[in-house]
């Protein structure tokens, strides 16, 4: 291992009470083409074959760069110490590889003097893993975040081979998502991952027996769990969490996990926790963030917004909560579904 990666690896394990988050770019791009929508947009523009594939510099027309470097310099201001380029809330998932190295490069100029900037440059191909991971680290990620491969899944043997393979190249945080891709990680394997120095972490989706077991044997565990993360922190030793509400309410977020056990606090977020995953991940927090006016509500296929009863309840929420602690600095609005736009071609 050189010494740059041994660096990385020591800051980032210095960060002993480090709350990452998962960015969200369902922003569009600033020129997108109105094709394949179902639902009648405000406003849109045309790229010329914006459809067909593109590399290099092109592949940054497809973000609205603007809204997603203002989300994260929110994210910083409010003390997140840790920020998720393109994992599943930041719709990854439906990125290409020169989208998501773009993307990584991006935030690591704009911002890895600020914050840690992890890659989610995972597969459920080891040869892409590795590839993307070695694109990442050569535009200065300071980590990467690795998945077990998910769908043409593989034996606990394979898990150790495929994390073995990324491992070298820098610190990696494994991410333990069972409900995503059918496959439990189990304690052996990570037991096994944790002989290298490059682990960094594990973040557990399983619950707490699974963090409690982790931390009494020296393994750094971030909550994948944002309506178990208070619990996971202040009484089974959790480092932090991944979160998802942290995109909304960073401050809000910091305070549970840097501040002692809030219980009040933590009753006070619930529901909106709740609110956020009553349908799959990132389809309540992108229609957060369009309702919030932060981001242009635009949907890429699969994902479409929540129906209008649910936005009403959103708005309900904020103002349980209180707007002031919300990202972005518009009155919250309900958004009719006109106002939405969906893309099928991206």
């Amino acid at each position: 291992m050189s010494a740059a990666a041994y660096q990385q690896m020591s800051a980032l394990k210095s960060l002993n009470n480090s709350t990452f988050q998962l960015t969200p770019f369902n922003s569009p791009p600033s020129n997108y083409n109105r094709r394949n929508t179902t639902w009648r947009p405000p406003k849109a523009a045309i790229i010329p074959n914006f459809h067909l594939p593109m590399r290099s510099m092109e592949v940054k027309n497809r973000f609205d760069l603007e809204a997603y470097d203002a989300l994260v310099n929110m994210q910083i201001e409010h003390g997140v110490e840790g920020v998720i380029v393109g994992g599943t809330t930041g719709e990854g998932q439906l990125m290409s590889w020169d989208e998501h190295i773009m993307l990584i490069g991006h935030t690591v100029n704009c911002f890895g003097g600020s914050i840690k900037v992890i890659g989610n440059t995972g597969s459920n191909s080891t040869r892409e893993a590795i590839h993307a991971t070695e694109q990442g680290f050569a535009v200065g990620m300071h980590a990467a975040l690795h998945i077990n491969p998910y769908y043409g899944k593989t034996s606990l043997e394979g898990l150790v081979s495929h994390f073995d393979s990324v491992l070298s190249m820098g610190p990696t945080i494994v991410y333990n998502v069972p409900g995503r891709t059918g496959q439990d990680i189990p304690p052996r394997v990570i037991h096994t991952l944790a002989q290298s120095t490059n682990l960094a972490g594990v973040k557990e989706c399983v619950g707490h027996d699974r963090v409690d077991q982790y931390t009494k044997n020296g393994i750094v565990v971030w909550s994948g769990n944002d309506d178990q993360c208070h619990d996971s922190r202040w009484d089974y030793g959790a480092t932090g969490v991944i979160s998802v509400t942290s995109n909304l309410v960073p401050r809000l977020m910091r305070e549970l996990m840097f501040r002692g056990k809030n219980q009040t606090l933590n009753a006070k977020l619930l529901p909106l926790m709740e609110w956020l995953f009553e349908e799959p991940n990132p389809i309540g927090l992108n229609t957060a963030l369009s309702q919030l006016g932060v981001v242009r509500p635009v949907f890429r296929l699969p994902y479409v917004p929540l129906p209008l009863a649910k936005r009403v309840e959103f708005v309900n929420i904020v103002k349980d909560i209180g707007r002031e602690h919300f990202v972005g600095h518009k009155d919250v609005q309900v958004l009719d579904d006109d106002d939405f736009v969906l893309i099928g071609r991206y």
